[in-house]
């Protein structure tokens, strides 16, 4: 087994699908094929995970991996989040510049400086990046990943600001739909909406 010294999240088992072996899972990547792409994938536990085979299905991927052959290895295994080193993801030296994956885990503050919550997801369903935020004491909601929603990004001070009326968590007296999130209007180093989060060139990332 092996302990990952400085661990970031690419994804989360989900389900078992179908009887050989095959799981569902939610990819944290910006092209959730490239998952395979990043070379063994590994547990808190330290536990290696090799995919052989990878296909989308919907909003995730269906992964087989090696090893687990029945649905009944692959039921052994939902709920398992998985990592790689650090520092085998590519680096072009940017401190502006991250992975979504950097993100998941984050902790989310108000502009108060107060802390809320934290970043559980990226998602993108079409209309630009969403972070997936589980918010103290409250169900998890979706902020517009925008300059405006989300002034502030430190991956290495752990924390992501958000403003909580532009993120749609206020209620405001012009607002048409109740906490509706406007479709994020990316600018600014980190959050131009031609950027995805960079990946193995031949993975479909951008660098």
């Amino acid at each position: 087994m092996t302990a990952l010294k400085n661990p970031v999240q690419m994804a989360v088992i989900g389900a078992a699908h179908g009887i050989k072996g095959e799981l569902r899972v939610k990819s944290f990547t910006g092209d959730p094929l490239a998952l395979a792409e990043y070379g063994p994938l590994f547990a808190k536990d330290g536990r290696k995970f090799s995919i052989i085979d990878i296909r989308p299905a919907n909003n995730v991927v269906v992964v087989r991996f090696k090893g687990v052959q029945d649905r009944n290895a692959a039921e052994t295994l939902i709920g398992t989040e998985l990592f790689v080193e650090r520092s085998t993801l590519p680096d072009d030296g940017d401190q502006d510049e991250f992975y979504h994956a950097d993100l998941v885990g984050l902790k989310v503050r108000d502009d108060t400086g107060t802390e809320i919550g934290r970043v559980t997801a990226v998602q993108n369903f079409g209309g630009g990046d969403l972070l997936e935020i589980a918010l103290s004491g409250r169900h998890e909601v979706l902020v517009p990943f925008s300059a405006a929603a989300v002034p502030e990004v430190s991956v290495a001070a752990g924390y992501v600001r958000i403003d909580p009326v532009a993120a749609g968590l206020v209620d405001t007296d012009d607002s048409d739909i109740e906490g509706a999130p406007v479709r994020p209007g990316q600018k600014g180093r980190g959050f131009d909406a031609k950027q995805r989060p960079r990946g193995p060139a031949d993975a479909g990332g951008n660098r």
